[in-house]
């Protein structure tokens, strides 16, 4: 199993942005696609988007064109670049590699 730890969380104005990062340890990181979800208040957890070993990605269509999602294999490390931030993005971002899920990082955004 590998353990996750999500960063880079904060308080960020509208239009602004943000970098999460999501350290892994353990080798398997790398041999598995990886996904950013994250779950609002009174909401249930949404895949936002999702990686695969190899670097393709895939979006959810409401972040499409707004976030980048990236990984460094041998950092063991996922990004996820959010820019043009909308308050309805504010919510716990969390990384996720096959059954494992890091604690979560809270972005809010707001003025």
């Amino acid at each position: 199993q590998v353990q996750l730890v999500e960063s880079g969380g904060g308080l960020v104005q509208p239009g602004g942005s943000l970098r999460l990062s999501c350290a892994a340890s353990g080798s398997i990181f790398r041999i598995y696609p990886m996904g950013w979800y994250r779950q609002a208040p009174g909401k249930q957890r949404e895949l936002v988007a999702s990686i695969t070993n190899g670097g393709n990605t895939d979006y959810a269509d409401s972040v499409k064109g707004r976030f980048t999602a990236s990984r460094d294999n041998t950092k063991n490390t996922a990004y996820l670049q959010m820019n043009s931030l909308e308050p309805e993005d504010t919510a716990v971002y969390y990384c996720n590699v096959y059954r494992s899920w890091g604690p979560g990082t809270l972005v809010t955004v707001s003025s």
